[in-house]
Protein backbone atom coordinates (compact mmCIF):
# COMPACT_ATOMS: atom_id res chain seq x y z
CA UNK A 1 0.00 0.00 0.00
CA UNK A 2 1.89 3.31 -0.71
CA UNK A 3 0.98 6.04 1.34
CA UNK A 4 0.18 9.58 -0.63
CA UNK A 5 0.18 13.03 0.68
CA UNK A 6 -0.49 15.94 -1.40
CA UNK A 7 0.25 19.77 -0.88
CA UNK A 8 0.06 23.01 -2.41
CA UNK A 9 -3.22 23.80 -3.26
CA UNK A 10 -4.51 27.06 -2.33
CA UNK A 11 -6.88 30.27 -2.91
CA UNK A 12 -5.72 32.28 -6.22
CA UNK A 13 -7.10 34.75 -8.80
CA UNK A 14 -8.40 33.80 -12.48
CA UNK A 15 -5.34 33.16 -14.53
CA UNK A 16 -2.63 32.85 -12.22
CA UNK A 17 -0.59 29.37 -11.57
CA UNK A 18 -0.09 26.62 -8.76
CA UNK A 19 2.18 23.96 -8.36
CA UNK A 20 0.49 20.96 -6.48
CA UNK A 21 3.12 17.98 -4.87
CA UNK A 22 2.36 14.42 -4.33
CA UNK A 23 4.84 12.51 -2.11
CA UNK A 24 4.65 8.93 -1.74
CA UNK A 25 5.68 6.87 0.84
CA UNK A 26 6.57 3.51 -0.93
CA UNK A 27 10.10 2.94 -2.22
CA UNK A 28 8.83 0.74 -5.47
CA UNK A 29 7.09 4.33 -6.91
CA UNK A 30 8.84 3.91 -9.84
CA UNK A 31 6.05 0.62 -11.67
CA UNK A 32 3.24 2.91 -10.46
CA UNK A 33 1.12 5.07 -13.06
CA UNK A 34 0.56 8.28 -11.26
CA UNK A 35 -2.69 10.47 -11.47
CA UNK A 36 -4.37 13.90 -10.53
CA UNK A 37 -8.07 13.70 -10.07
CA UNK A 38 -10.48 16.32 -8.57
CA UNK A 39 -13.89 16.81 -7.10
CA UNK A 40 -16.41 19.39 -5.80
CA UNK A 41 -19.07 18.63 -3.45
CA UNK A 42 -22.00 16.69 -5.36
CA UNK A 43 -20.11 15.75 -8.18
CA UNK A 44 -18.24 12.77 -8.74
CA UNK A 45 -14.36 12.19 -9.02
CA UNK A 46 -12.69 13.65 -12.60
CA UNK A 47 -9.90 12.24 -13.93
CA UNK A 48 -7.21 15.25 -15.08
CA UNK A 49 -4.20 13.64 -15.70
CA UNK A 50 -1.96 10.37 -15.68
CA UNK A 51 1.52 10.18 -16.04
CA UNK A 52 3.27 6.63 -17.11
CA UNK A 53 5.69 5.08 -14.70
CA UNK A 54 8.86 6.09 -16.80
CA UNK A 55 7.29 10.16 -17.46
CA UNK A 56 7.77 9.34 -20.85
CA UNK A 57 3.70 9.05 -21.65
CA UNK A 58 0.67 11.35 -20.56
CA UNK A 59 -3.08 11.55 -20.70
CA UNK A 60 -5.21 14.53 -19.81
CA UNK A 61 -8.55 15.90 -19.43
CA UNK A 62 -9.24 18.06 -22.56
CA UNK A 63 -10.34 20.94 -20.41
CA UNK A 64 -6.74 21.16 -18.96
CA UNK A 65 -4.77 20.08 -22.13
CA UNK A 66 -2.39 23.22 -22.52
CA UNK A 67 -3.09 24.13 -19.07
CA UNK A 68 -1.78 21.46 -16.61
CA UNK A 69 1.39 19.57 -16.99
CA UNK A 70 1.88 16.46 -15.14
CA UNK A 71 5.62 15.21 -14.27
CA UNK A 72 7.30 12.97 -11.88
CA UNK A 73 10.57 12.91 -10.13
CA UNK A 74 11.08 9.04 -9.16
CA UNK A 75 14.29 9.91 -7.44
CA UNK A 76 12.48 11.71 -5.22
CA UNK A 77 9.45 9.33 -5.01
CA UNK A 78 7.03 12.54 -5.95
CA UNK A 79 4.59 13.52 -8.66
CA UNK A 80 3.59 17.11 -9.68
CA UNK A 81 1.04 18.73 -11.27
CA UNK A 82 1.59 22.72 -12.90
CA UNK A 83 -1.33 24.08 -13.08
CA UNK A 84 -1.36 27.62 -15.37
CA UNK A 85 -4.52 29.62 -16.70
CA UNK A 86 -6.17 28.81 -13.92
CA UNK A 87 -9.90 28.85 -14.37
CA UNK A 88 -13.07 29.28 -11.82
CA UNK A 89 -14.28 26.17 -12.92
CA UNK A 90 -11.11 24.61 -12.04
CA UNK A 91 -11.94 24.73 -8.46
CA UNK A 92 -12.06 21.59 -6.56
CA UNK A 93 -10.40 19.19 -4.25
CA UNK A 94 -7.30 17.55 -6.34
CA UNK A 95 -5.87 14.38 -5.19
CA UNK A 96 -3.31 11.86 -6.25
CA UNK A 97 -3.54 8.64 -7.04
CA UNK A 98 -1.43 5.31 -7.87
CA UNK A 99 -2.36 2.56 -9.56
CA UNK A 100 -0.25 -0.99 -10.40
CA UNK A 101 -1.76 -0.73 -13.71
CA UNK A 102 0.96 -0.21 -16.84
CA UNK A 103 -1.90 1.88 -19.05
CA UNK A 104 -2.77 5.76 -18.21
CA UNK A 105 -6.04 4.97 -16.69
CA UNK A 106 -8.62 7.75 -16.05
CA UNK A 107 -11.15 6.05 -14.38
CA UNK A 108 -10.86 6.07 -10.34
CA UNK A 109 -11.56 2.24 -9.56
CA UNK A 110 -8.46 1.71 -11.53
CA UNK A 111 -6.71 3.35 -8.52
CA UNK A 112 -6.63 2.48 -5.14
CA UNK A 113 -4.09 4.19 -3.50
CA UNK A 114 -5.17 7.78 -2.75
CA UNK A 115 -4.22 10.78 -0.87
CA UNK A 116 -6.43 12.81 1.12
CA UNK A 117 -6.39 15.61 -1.24
CA UNK A 118 -5.19 19.50 -1.25
CA UNK A 119 -8.22 22.58 -1.81
CA UNK A 120 -7.48 24.15 -5.14
CA UNK A 121 -9.99 27.81 -5.11
CA UNK A 122 -9.64 30.27 -8.03
CA UNK A 123 -11.62 33.12 -7.93
CA UNK A 124 -12.89 35.48 -10.97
Amino acid sequence: QVQLVESGGGLVQAGASLRLSCAASDRTFNPYTMAWFRQVPGKEREFVAAINWSGGRTDYLVSVKGRFTISRDNAKNAVYLQMSSLKPEDTAVYYCAASRSTRLENIVRKYDNWGQGTQVTVSS
